[in-house]
């Protein structure tokens, strides 16, 4: 599995954080701000868009350092991603982000690379 494959699985070199971070893109961090803010009913402000990934060292997002309650239980358990967990395929909480994109279920059934 890539390194920049999230906890959740999601693809982190397609996620508009990690892009506006990676070209200093001060138009797509207020994009990505507004939306967030909206999605999540939270203040969301275009500085708090600033990322290398949910698994490297280095900056994340507030949300994804903070909130995320997928990044948060795979840390508590130890693991590098929720791939590694034996509630994979049942757990409710990861099984949003597999809904409305199945290819983050795929990411974490890759082998470690």
């Amino acid at each position: 599995m890539r390194d920049l494959i999230g906890c959740c699985g999601l693809d982190c070199e397609t996620c508009d954080a990690y892009l506006a971070t990676l070209h200093d893109d001060q138009a797509l961090r207020e994009k990505t701000a507004a939306l967030w803010a909206e999605l999540n009913q939270a203040p969301i402000l275009p500085e708090h868009i600033h990322c290398e990934g949910c698994r490297m060292d280095g900056a994340k997002t507030v949300y994804c350092e903070h909130l995320c309650e997928i990044r948060r239980c795979a840390l508590q358990k130890g693991l590098a991603t929720c791939g590694g967990c034996p509630d994979l395929e049942t757990c409710p909480i990861v099984g949003r982000i597999f809904a409305s994109n199945p290819a983050a279920l795929d990411n974490l059934r890759e082998p470690a690379t």
